[in-house]
């Protein structure tokens, strides 16, 4: 598939680079994708709330679809704020129509509670860009479940990250992954992150697979917001990324016990430490080029994952 040059950014997006495990803080636990009965879930908002706390998880969003058979819903869950958890606000924002006539599916986190319905005749780029410009982490949500297509993510200029796992899409539809559509945009020359998250409905067991560990002074929604728009996380199913720093042209990475630990590239390139158990892998960081953008990915002996948000060679 021929992939368009990317249009000019309107704005700057920070890639993870290292600062994520090298700035004061902690990394917090939390849920950016997740629905209630002020959409189509099964649970309603406490319950939802109660149950991420209970699961040992900082903070959550209750995501819930931003459209008018829902009138237009930014969940108020701010009365389940306790000492320890938090809560973020948000929505699944929706407008017509990609390639294949689909609604768009964007994801925004941080928006507030009086953000503007969908105006007649806005497009997904301009949805977009409106939830950025309102404060929004706004991600690309579960490409592979809709097909969605390069040419369709390329016109979203104003996306922090792709979701690279939707845990519910993966159950549901074996379509959760969006690993391809994030290099095929970063290969073009586009900065964006990745992100693994539920997608909770709590129609079947579909909570508690994807998450992001947010660097972060503070866990308020404000700091969390903050931290994501910067790339000061990663995202996993389970495995720990301990540390990620170069030494020498070394890239070494330090996590929970791992099957294999890669490093990847632009088209096929790529490092792998396969030994069973390993804590500490160290991947040539020169395998990757000149140029271009590389991320680390962790895989357990459970075959779960955790990702690194891209880095640039030449920018750490």
């Amino acid at each position: 598939m021929r992939v368009k040059s990317a249009p000019p950014l309107c704005r700057d997006i920070p890639t993870m680079s290292l600062d994520a495990f090298r700035l004061p803080g902690r990394f917090y636990r939390g849920n950016l994708h997740t629905h209630s009965t002020m959409s189509d879930g099964e649970l309603a908002p406490a319950e939802v709330c109660r149950r991420y706390r209970e699961a040992g998880y900082d903070f959550i969003c209750l995501s819930d679809h931003f459209l008018p058979a829902y009138d237009f819903p930014v969940s108020d869950t701010r009365a389940y704020r306790t000492d320890s958890f938090t809560t973020i606000l948000g929505a699944e924002v929706h407008v017509a129509a990609t390639s294949l006539g689909e609604k768009w599916h964007l994801l925004a986190n941080g928006l507030p509670l009086d953000f503007a319905p969908v105006r007649a005749g806005e497009t997904g780029a301009q949805l977009a860009r409106r939830c950025a410009d309102a404060g929004a982490f706004v991600s690309i949500v579960h490409p592979e479940w809709y097909s969605l297509s390069v040419e369709d993510a390329m016109t979203i200029d104003a996306a922090h990250a792709v979701e690279v796992y939707n845990h519910t899409s993966a159950l549901r539809t074996a379509r959760g992954g969006g690993s391809n559509l994030l290099d095929q945009l970063l290969a073009s020359g586009r900065r964006l992150n990745a992100l693994a998250t539920d997608d909770a409905h709590f129609l079947v067991d579909d909570a508690f697979g994807g998450w992001v560990m947010v660097k972060a002074t503070d866990n308020t929604p404000d700091a969390l917001v903050q931290a994501l728009k910067a790339g000061h996380y990663y995202s996993t199913q389970g495995p720990t990324i301990h540390d990620i720093r170069l030494e020498d042209d070394e890239l070494v990475v330090d996590c929970s016990p791992a099957f294999g630990v890669y490093l990847l590239g632009k088209g096929s390139r790529s490092v792998q430490s396969e030994v069973r158990g390993q804590t500490t892998a160290r991947l040539s960081a020169g395998r990757m080029g000149k140029g271009g953008f590389m991320r680390v990915v962790v895989v357990d002996e459970q075959g779960r994952s955790a990702w690194s948000n891209p880095m640039w060679r030449g920018e750490f």
